[in-house]
Protein backbone atom coordinates (compact mmCIF):
# COMPACT_ATOMS: atom_id res chain seq x y z
CA UNK A 1 0.00 0.00 0.00
CA UNK A 2 2.36 2.54 0.63
CA UNK A 3 4.90 2.13 -2.77
CA UNK A 4 1.71 2.77 -4.04
CA UNK A 5 0.59 5.88 -2.03
CA UNK A 6 4.42 7.00 -3.31
CA UNK A 7 3.73 6.42 -7.16
CA UNK A 8 0.39 7.43 -7.68
CA UNK A 9 -0.56 10.74 -9.20
CA UNK A 10 -0.33 14.18 -7.14
CA UNK A 11 -3.68 15.69 -7.48
CA UNK A 12 -3.52 19.48 -6.88
CA UNK A 13 -5.98 18.74 -3.40
CA UNK A 14 -2.73 17.44 -2.09
CA UNK A 15 -0.84 21.06 -2.14
CA UNK A 16 -3.77 23.37 -1.70
CA UNK A 17 -4.53 22.23 1.13
CA UNK A 18 -3.95 23.95 4.65
CA UNK A 19 -0.53 21.88 5.36
CA UNK A 20 0.65 23.10 1.91
CA UNK A 21 -0.88 25.71 0.98
CA UNK A 22 0.92 28.68 2.53
CA UNK A 23 4.09 28.00 1.53
CA UNK A 24 2.91 27.36 -2.05
CA UNK A 25 1.88 30.71 -1.91
CA UNK A 26 4.86 31.71 -0.40
CA UNK A 27 6.98 30.38 -3.33
CA UNK A 28 4.81 31.22 -5.90
CA UNK A 29 4.46 35.17 -4.78
CA UNK A 30 8.50 35.34 -4.54
CA UNK A 31 8.72 33.96 -8.24
CA UNK A 32 5.98 36.39 -9.55
CA UNK A 33 7.57 39.78 -8.38
CA UNK A 34 10.39 38.76 -9.98
CA UNK A 35 9.16 37.28 -13.49
CA UNK A 36 6.84 40.09 -13.96
CA UNK A 37 8.88 42.99 -12.94
CA UNK A 38 11.36 43.02 -16.10
CA UNK A 39 8.41 42.76 -18.46
CA UNK A 40 6.43 45.61 -16.38
CA UNK A 41 9.50 48.33 -16.93
CA UNK A 42 10.46 47.47 -20.21
CA UNK A 43 7.00 48.20 -20.62
CA UNK A 44 6.75 51.67 -18.60
CA UNK A 45 10.66 52.39 -19.58
CA UNK A 46 9.53 54.84 -23.01
CA UNK A 47 7.46 57.01 -20.70
CA UNK A 48 10.13 56.85 -17.80
CA UNK A 49 12.56 57.68 -20.29
CA UNK A 50 10.79 60.81 -21.38
CA UNK A 51 10.28 62.19 -17.30
CA UNK A 52 13.52 61.26 -16.75
CA UNK A 53 15.43 61.74 -19.32
CA UNK A 54 19.15 59.84 -18.82
CA UNK A 55 18.72 57.95 -22.16
CA UNK A 56 22.46 57.27 -22.00
CA UNK A 57 21.27 55.16 -18.73
CA UNK A 58 18.54 53.01 -20.24
CA UNK A 59 21.23 49.65 -20.32
CA UNK A 60 22.20 50.06 -16.58
CA UNK A 61 18.66 49.59 -15.54
CA UNK A 62 19.11 46.43 -16.72
CA UNK A 63 22.70 45.65 -15.83
CA UNK A 64 22.18 46.42 -12.37
CA UNK A 65 18.99 44.77 -11.71
CA UNK A 66 20.89 41.25 -12.88
CA UNK A 67 23.84 42.37 -11.34
CA UNK A 68 21.75 42.58 -7.88
CA UNK A 69 19.98 38.85 -9.00
CA UNK A 70 23.56 37.51 -9.13
CA UNK A 71 24.77 38.98 -5.76
CA UNK A 72 21.53 37.82 -4.11
CA UNK A 73 21.36 34.19 -6.02
CA UNK A 74 24.60 33.35 -4.77
CA UNK A 75 24.22 34.23 -1.54
CA UNK A 76 20.68 32.64 -1.10
CA UNK A 77 21.84 28.85 -0.56
CA UNK A 78 24.32 30.09 2.23
CA UNK A 79 21.70 32.74 3.92
CA UNK A 80 19.65 29.42 4.13
CA UNK A 81 22.26 27.24 5.76
CA UNK A 82 22.54 30.02 8.55
CA UNK A 83 19.23 30.98 8.99
CA UNK A 84 16.66 28.89 7.55
CA UNK A 85 14.05 29.89 5.06
CA UNK A 86 11.86 32.68 6.22
CA UNK A 87 14.65 35.03 7.56
CA UNK A 88 16.51 35.79 4.34
CA UNK A 89 12.71 35.36 2.61
CA UNK A 90 11.66 38.73 4.75
CA UNK A 91 15.05 40.27 4.01
CA UNK A 92 14.79 39.84 0.38
CA UNK A 93 10.84 40.81 -0.14
CA UNK A 94 11.55 44.33 2.05
CA UNK A 95 14.84 44.70 0.29
CA UNK A 96 12.88 44.16 -3.49
CA UNK A 97 9.73 46.70 -1.96
CA UNK A 98 12.31 49.48 -0.69
CA UNK A 99 13.80 49.43 -4.11
CA UNK A 100 10.57 49.93 -5.86
CA UNK A 101 9.71 52.27 -3.72
CA UNK A 102 13.25 54.51 -4.58
CA UNK A 103 12.27 53.95 -7.97
CA UNK A 104 8.75 55.33 -7.56
CA UNK A 105 9.95 58.74 -6.23
CA UNK A 106 12.80 59.03 -8.08
CA UNK A 107 13.43 62.57 -9.41
CA UNK A 108 16.11 61.49 -11.90
CA UNK A 109 17.39 58.32 -14.01
CA UNK A 110 20.58 57.58 -11.15
CA UNK A 111 17.47 57.61 -8.75
CA UNK A 112 16.01 55.11 -10.52
CA UNK A 113 18.96 52.73 -10.63
CA UNK A 114 19.44 53.09 -7.20
CA UNK A 115 15.48 51.39 -6.81
CA UNK A 116 16.68 48.96 -9.78
CA UNK A 117 20.01 47.56 -8.36
CA UNK A 118 18.07 47.18 -4.62
CA UNK A 119 15.04 45.42 -6.65
CA UNK A 120 17.72 43.21 -8.45
CA UNK A 121 18.70 42.19 -5.36
CA UNK A 122 15.53 41.81 -3.45
CA UNK A 123 14.12 40.14 -6.93
CA UNK A 124 17.11 38.09 -7.81
CA UNK A 125 16.82 36.76 -3.79
CA UNK A 126 13.28 35.92 -3.85
CA UNK A 127 13.36 33.75 -6.88
CA UNK A 128 16.73 31.83 -5.50
CA UNK A 129 14.98 31.40 -2.26
CA UNK A 130 12.07 30.22 -3.98
CA UNK A 131 13.06 26.86 -5.63
CA UNK A 132 15.68 26.49 -2.64
CA UNK A 133 12.14 26.67 -0.39
CA UNK A 134 10.55 24.39 -2.64
CA UNK A 135 12.93 21.48 -2.41
CA UNK A 136 12.97 22.21 1.73
CA UNK A 137 9.15 23.05 2.41
CA UNK A 138 7.83 20.24 0.31
CA UNK A 139 7.77 16.29 0.34
CA UNK A 140 9.46 15.05 -2.82
CA UNK A 141 6.33 13.29 -4.69
CA UNK A 142 5.03 16.90 -4.29
CA UNK A 143 7.82 18.81 -6.14
CA UNK A 144 6.69 18.47 -9.84
CA UNK A 145 3.06 20.03 -9.04
CA UNK A 146 4.67 22.81 -7.13
CA UNK A 147 7.30 23.24 -9.85
CA UNK A 148 4.17 23.49 -12.37
CA UNK A 149 2.31 25.65 -10.27
CA UNK A 150 5.50 27.98 -10.38
CA UNK A 151 5.96 27.87 -14.66
CA UNK A 152 2.50 28.52 -14.78
CA UNK A 153 2.61 31.46 -12.70
CA UNK A 154 6.03 32.13 -14.80
CA UNK A 155 4.11 32.36 -17.99
CA UNK A 156 1.30 34.26 -16.87
CA UNK A 157 3.86 37.18 -16.09
CA UNK A 158 4.70 37.31 -19.81
CA UNK A 159 0.75 38.53 -20.03
CA UNK A 160 0.06 39.68 -17.06
CA UNK A 161 3.96 42.02 -16.76
CA UNK A 162 2.74 44.52 -19.74
CA UNK A 163 -0.69 44.34 -19.19
CA UNK A 164 0.10 46.17 -15.96
CA UNK A 165 2.67 48.29 -17.12
CA UNK A 166 0.12 49.53 -19.98
CA UNK A 167 -2.34 50.01 -17.41
CA UNK A 168 -0.17 52.27 -14.86
CA UNK A 169 0.94 54.17 -18.15
CA UNK A 170 -2.03 55.11 -20.14
CA UNK A 171 -4.43 55.95 -17.25
CA UNK A 172 -2.12 56.68 -14.15
CA UNK A 173 1.89 56.90 -14.39
CA UNK A 174 4.41 55.05 -14.34
CA UNK A 175 5.22 55.53 -10.37
CA UNK A 176 2.17 54.01 -9.60
CA UNK A 177 3.33 51.11 -11.09
CA UNK A 178 6.47 50.39 -8.93
CA UNK A 179 4.27 51.25 -6.00
CA UNK A 180 1.78 48.36 -6.80
CA UNK A 181 4.75 45.96 -6.81
CA UNK A 182 6.06 47.38 -4.08
CA UNK A 183 2.65 47.15 -2.10
CA UNK A 184 2.90 43.03 -3.08
CA UNK A 185 6.33 42.47 -1.57
CA UNK A 186 5.73 44.29 1.88
CA UNK A 187 2.39 41.93 1.89
CA UNK A 188 4.93 38.99 1.22
CA UNK A 189 7.22 40.23 4.13
CA UNK A 190 4.30 40.53 6.38
CA UNK A 191 3.02 37.32 5.41
CA UNK A 192 6.32 35.27 6.14
CA UNK A 193 6.57 36.68 9.49
CA UNK A 194 3.01 36.37 10.29
CA UNK A 195 0.89 34.02 7.92
CA UNK A 196 2.99 31.75 6.36
CA UNK A 197 3.11 28.92 9.25
CA UNK A 198 5.93 27.41 7.61
CA UNK A 199 7.59 24.32 9.39
CA UNK A 200 11.22 23.99 7.68
CA UNK A 201 12.91 20.22 8.36
CA UNK A 202 16.11 20.53 10.49
CA UNK A 203 19.51 19.56 8.47
CA UNK A 204 22.63 18.97 9.61
CA UNK A 205 24.77 20.46 6.91
CA UNK A 206 27.47 22.73 7.40
CA UNK A 207 26.63 26.45 8.38
CA UNK A 208 30.24 27.86 7.95
CA UNK A 209 30.20 28.13 4.19
CA UNK A 210 31.25 31.49 3.46
CA UNK A 211 29.64 33.77 1.55
CA UNK A 212 32.19 34.70 -2.01
CA UNK A 213 31.80 38.40 -1.03
CA UNK A 214 35.01 39.73 -2.41
CA UNK A 215 34.51 37.74 -5.89
CA UNK A 216 31.35 38.65 -6.36
CA UNK A 217 32.14 42.00 -6.02
CA UNK A 218 35.12 41.74 -8.45
CA UNK A 219 32.17 40.29 -10.77
CA UNK A 220 29.95 43.07 -10.03
CA UNK A 221 32.76 45.68 -11.01
CA UNK A 222 33.55 44.06 -13.90
CA UNK A 223 30.03 44.68 -15.60
CA UNK A 224 30.05 48.03 -14.24
CA UNK A 225 32.87 49.04 -16.16
CA UNK A 226 31.20 47.78 -19.35
CA UNK A 227 28.51 49.71 -18.68
CA UNK A 228 29.95 53.05 -17.68
CA UNK A 229 32.29 52.24 -20.80
CA UNK A 230 28.89 53.13 -22.95
CA UNK A 231 27.08 56.50 -21.05
CA UNK A 232 29.59 58.00 -23.49
CA UNK A 233 31.11 56.80 -26.05
CA UNK A 234 34.99 58.29 -27.54
CA UNK A 235 37.67 56.94 -28.80
CA UNK A 236 39.48 56.86 -25.57
CA UNK A 237 37.44 56.32 -22.89
CA UNK A 238 35.35 54.08 -24.17
CA UNK A 239 38.44 51.31 -24.89
CA UNK A 240 39.87 51.99 -21.17
CA UNK A 241 37.01 50.90 -19.18
CA UNK A 242 35.82 47.75 -21.65
CA UNK A 243 39.85 46.87 -21.27
CA UNK A 244 39.22 47.15 -17.32
CA UNK A 245 35.72 45.47 -17.17
CA UNK A 246 36.80 42.70 -19.13
CA UNK A 247 40.28 42.50 -16.89
CA UNK A 248 38.48 42.77 -13.88
CA UNK A 249 36.54 39.54 -15.07
CA UNK A 250 39.37 37.62 -16.20
CA UNK A 251 40.74 38.04 -12.68
CA UNK A 252 37.36 36.97 -11.10
CA UNK A 253 37.72 34.06 -13.30
CA UNK A 254 41.22 33.17 -12.04
CA UNK A 255 40.56 33.80 -8.30
CA UNK A 256 37.17 31.88 -8.79
CA UNK A 257 39.03 28.85 -9.78
CA UNK A 258 41.67 28.96 -6.84
CA UNK A 259 38.63 28.50 -4.99
CA UNK A 260 37.89 24.85 -4.52
CA UNK A 261 35.87 24.99 -1.52
CA UNK A 262 33.12 27.45 -2.68
CA UNK A 263 33.58 28.08 -6.42
CA UNK A 264 30.65 29.94 -8.04
CA UNK A 265 31.47 28.58 -11.31
CA UNK A 266 32.65 25.01 -12.53
CA UNK A 267 35.84 23.98 -13.21
CA UNK A 268 37.22 25.70 -16.75
CA UNK A 269 34.41 28.07 -16.94
CA UNK A 270 34.06 28.88 -21.26
CA UNK A 271 36.69 26.84 -21.99
CA UNK A 272 35.90 25.29 -25.35
CA UNK A 273 37.45 22.17 -24.90
CA UNK A 274 35.41 21.34 -21.74
CA UNK A 275 31.92 20.61 -22.05
CA UNK A 276 30.62 22.55 -18.99
CA UNK A 277 32.67 25.72 -20.22
CA UNK A 278 31.05 25.18 -24.28
CA UNK A 279 27.64 25.12 -22.75
CA UNK A 280 28.41 28.22 -20.29
CA UNK A 281 29.97 30.41 -23.14
CA UNK A 282 27.22 29.35 -25.25
CA UNK A 283 24.55 30.44 -22.57
CA UNK A 284 26.78 33.96 -21.97
CA UNK A 285 27.35 34.61 -25.53
CA UNK A 286 23.73 33.59 -26.84
CA UNK A 287 22.01 36.00 -24.09
CA UNK A 288 24.50 38.87 -24.76
CA UNK A 289 23.24 38.74 -28.73
CA UNK A 290 19.62 39.08 -27.31
CA UNK A 291 19.84 42.18 -25.29
CA UNK A 292 18.95 44.53 -28.17
CA UNK A 293 15.76 43.85 -28.00
CA UNK A 294 15.14 43.81 -24.60
CA UNK A 295 16.85 46.88 -23.56
CA UNK A 296 15.70 48.94 -26.25
CA UNK A 297 13.23 47.19 -28.15
CA UNK A 298 10.06 48.96 -27.30
CA UNK A 299 12.19 52.39 -27.18
CA UNK A 300 13.12 52.36 -30.74
CA UNK A 301 9.53 51.26 -31.38
CA UNK A 302 7.50 54.02 -29.99
CA UNK A 303 10.23 56.24 -31.75
CA UNK A 304 10.18 54.37 -35.40
CA UNK A 305 6.79 52.79 -35.64
CA UNK A 306 4.68 55.44 -33.15
CA UNK A 307 3.41 51.40 -31.38
CA UNK A 308 1.76 52.38 -27.90
CA UNK A 309 3.90 51.25 -25.39
CA UNK A 310 1.39 48.37 -24.12
CA UNK A 311 2.04 46.85 -27.60
CA UNK A 312 5.65 47.13 -27.48
CA UNK A 313 5.83 45.43 -24.06
CA UNK A 314 3.08 42.22 -25.40
CA UNK A 315 5.90 42.16 -28.42
CA UNK A 316 9.00 41.73 -25.98
CA UNK A 317 6.03 39.11 -23.82
CA UNK A 318 6.13 37.16 -27.20
CA UNK A 319 9.69 35.78 -26.31
CA UNK A 320 8.40 34.04 -22.70
CA UNK A 321 5.48 32.82 -24.79
CA UNK A 322 7.38 31.49 -27.21
CA UNK A 323 9.57 29.40 -24.66
CA UNK A 324 6.83 28.87 -22.48
CA UNK A 325 4.89 26.53 -25.52
CA UNK A 326 8.11 25.14 -26.78
CA UNK A 327 9.46 24.34 -23.47
CA UNK A 328 6.17 22.56 -22.95
CA UNK A 329 5.73 20.70 -25.92
CA UNK A 330 9.45 18.96 -26.14
CA UNK A 331 9.45 18.66 -22.29
CA UNK A 332 9.22 14.96 -22.81
CA UNK A 333 11.69 14.20 -25.79
CA UNK A 334 14.09 11.78 -25.43
CA UNK A 335 17.92 11.98 -23.67
CA UNK A 336 19.45 10.59 -27.31
CA UNK A 337 18.17 13.39 -29.28
CA UNK A 338 18.94 16.54 -26.98
CA UNK A 339 22.14 18.04 -29.51
CA UNK A 340 19.39 18.26 -32.23
CA UNK A 341 17.21 20.03 -30.57
CA UNK A 342 20.03 22.23 -28.30
CA UNK A 343 21.29 22.84 -32.35
CA UNK A 344 17.90 23.71 -33.76
CA UNK A 345 16.81 25.98 -30.63
CA UNK A 346 20.28 27.79 -30.84
CA UNK A 347 19.84 28.49 -34.65
CA UNK A 348 16.39 29.75 -34.05
CA UNK A 349 17.52 32.57 -31.92
CA UNK A 350 20.31 33.60 -34.09
CA UNK A 351 18.10 34.06 -37.14
CA UNK A 352 15.54 36.28 -34.63
CA UNK A 353 18.28 38.35 -34.46
CA UNK A 354 19.80 38.69 -38.12
CA UNK A 355 16.38 39.23 -38.80
CA UNK A 356 16.07 42.33 -36.41
CA UNK A 357 18.48 44.31 -38.42
CA UNK A 358 15.81 44.46 -40.63
CA UNK A 359 12.04 43.93 -38.57
CA UNK A 360 12.94 46.44 -36.12
CA UNK A 361 14.10 49.45 -38.42
CA UNK A 362 11.86 48.91 -41.07
CA UNK A 363 8.36 47.18 -39.81
CA UNK A 364 5.87 45.92 -39.88
CA UNK A 365 5.50 45.38 -35.88
CA UNK A 366 3.91 41.83 -37.04
CA UNK A 367 7.36 40.73 -38.11
CA UNK A 368 9.20 42.19 -35.17
CA UNK A 369 6.45 40.06 -32.81
CA UNK A 370 7.09 36.82 -34.94
CA UNK A 371 11.19 37.28 -34.41
CA UNK A 372 10.48 37.69 -30.60
CA UNK A 373 8.54 34.63 -30.63
CA UNK A 374 10.77 32.95 -32.94
CA UNK A 375 13.57 34.05 -30.22
CA UNK A 376 11.52 32.19 -27.83
CA UNK A 377 10.77 29.16 -29.36
CA UNK A 378 14.48 29.06 -30.12
CA UNK A 379 15.36 29.17 -26.49
CA UNK A 380 12.33 26.82 -25.19
CA UNK A 381 13.60 24.32 -27.77
CA UNK A 382 16.41 23.72 -26.14
CA UNK A 383 17.41 25.27 -22.88
CA UNK A 384 15.94 21.83 -21.33
CA UNK A 385 18.04 19.63 -23.25
CA UNK A 386 21.48 22.11 -22.68
CA UNK A 387 20.81 21.92 -19.04
CA UNK A 388 20.14 18.01 -19.29
CA UNK A 389 23.03 17.48 -21.35
CA UNK A 390 25.97 19.61 -19.72
CA UNK A 391 25.33 17.49 -16.42
CA UNK A 392 25.39 14.79 -17.91
CA UNK A 393 28.58 15.29 -19.25
CA UNK A 394 30.08 17.65 -16.19
CA UNK A 395 32.30 15.81 -13.62
CA UNK A 396 30.83 14.34 -10.96
CA UNK A 397 32.20 16.92 -8.50
CA UNK A 398 31.01 19.81 -10.63
CA UNK A 399 27.13 18.94 -11.21
CA UNK A 400 25.81 20.26 -8.55
CA UNK A 401 27.25 23.42 -8.61
CA UNK A 402 26.48 23.12 -13.05
CA UNK A 403 22.79 23.64 -11.33
CA UNK A 404 23.85 27.39 -10.21
CA UNK A 405 26.47 28.12 -12.36
CA UNK A 406 23.88 28.04 -15.56
CA UNK A 407 21.38 30.64 -14.44
CA UNK A 408 24.24 32.55 -12.96
CA UNK A 409 26.05 32.86 -16.68
CA UNK A 410 22.58 33.38 -18.10
CA UNK A 411 21.86 36.65 -15.42
CA UNK A 412 25.94 37.62 -16.29
CA UNK A 413 25.08 37.62 -20.07
CA UNK A 414 21.73 39.78 -19.74
CA UNK A 415 23.95 42.30 -17.72
CA UNK A 416 26.71 42.37 -20.33
CA UNK A 417 23.95 42.35 -23.12
CA UNK A 418 22.57 45.23 -21.78
CA UNK A 419 26.08 47.33 -21.58
CA UNK A 420 26.75 46.17 -24.58
CA UNK A 421 23.46 47.57 -26.24
CA UNK A 422 24.17 50.92 -24.41
CA UNK A 423 27.54 51.06 -25.74
CA UNK A 424 26.22 50.13 -29.20
CA UNK A 425 23.35 52.91 -28.87
CA UNK A 426 25.00 55.46 -27.29
CA UNK A 427 27.57 54.73 -30.07
CA UNK A 428 25.14 55.39 -32.87
CA UNK A 429 23.81 58.51 -31.13
CA UNK A 430 20.31 57.12 -29.12
CA UNK A 431 18.15 60.34 -28.19
CA UNK A 432 14.09 60.03 -27.59
CA UNK A 433 13.86 62.67 -29.32
CA UNK A 434 15.51 61.30 -32.04
CA UNK A 435 14.13 61.38 -35.50
CA UNK A 436 12.66 58.19 -36.79
CA UNK A 437 15.28 58.09 -39.42
CA UNK A 438 18.44 58.86 -37.49
CA UNK A 439 16.47 56.39 -34.55
CA UNK A 440 16.24 53.46 -37.25
CA UNK A 441 20.04 53.94 -37.64
CA UNK A 442 20.60 53.39 -33.82
CA UNK A 443 18.44 49.92 -34.60
CA UNK A 444 20.71 48.81 -37.37
CA UNK A 445 23.71 49.54 -35.23
CA UNK A 446 22.42 47.45 -31.81
CA UNK A 447 21.51 44.54 -33.95
CA UNK A 448 24.64 43.87 -36.28
CA UNK A 449 26.71 44.94 -33.46
CA UNK A 450 25.10 41.80 -31.69
CA UNK A 451 25.85 38.96 -34.68
CA UNK A 452 28.95 38.36 -33.29
CA UNK A 453 28.12 37.42 -30.36
CA UNK A 454 25.06 35.26 -32.10
CA UNK A 455 27.78 33.53 -34.10
CA UNK A 456 30.43 32.66 -30.77
CA UNK A 457 27.41 31.32 -28.89
CA UNK A 458 26.92 29.11 -32.53
CA UNK A 459 30.35 27.88 -32.54
CA UNK A 460 30.10 27.25 -28.89
CA UNK A 461 27.00 25.28 -29.67
CA UNK A 462 28.80 22.70 -32.32
CA UNK A 463 31.27 22.30 -29.91
CA UNK A 464 28.94 21.60 -27.36
CA UNK A 465 26.70 18.94 -28.95
CA UNK A 466 29.76 17.23 -30.63
CA UNK A 467 31.03 16.08 -27.30
CA UNK A 468 30.60 12.74 -26.50
CA UNK A 469 29.34 11.46 -22.86
CA UNK A 470 31.24 9.18 -21.22
CA UNK A 471 29.97 5.90 -21.03
CA UNK A 472 28.73 5.16 -17.15
CA UNK A 473 27.55 1.88 -18.29
CA UNK A 474 29.24 -1.48 -18.35
CA UNK A 475 29.73 -3.59 -21.82
CA UNK A 476 26.79 -6.17 -22.18
CA UNK A 477 27.26 -9.80 -21.96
Amino acid sequence: MTDFQETAPVGWHEILNRDYAAPLLLVCLGVWLHAADSLLVATMMPNIVSDLGGEAYVAWSIALYEIGSIVAGASGAVLVLKMGIRQPMFIAAMTFALGCLISATAFNMQGLLAGRLLQGMGGGGLTALAFIGTARLFPGRLIARVMGAISVLWGSSAFLGPLIGGIFTTYFNWRMGFVFFAIQALFLATFVVFGSRVSEPLDNQDRSKPIPVARLLLLSLGVLCIAYAGIEVTVLRTPVFLACGLGILAAFLIIDGNSPGNRILPKQPFNLRSPVGAALLMTLTLNISTMGLSAYGPLLMVIIHDTPTIVAGYILACVAVGWSLAALILSGAPEKHDPIYIAVGMALVCFSVIGMIYAVPNGPILLVAALAALEGIGYGTAWTFVVRRSKRLAAADDVERLSGALPTTARLGIAIGASVSGILANYAGFSMDGSAEATRTVARTIFTGSLPFAFLAMFAMVCFVSMKPKSTHSKPG
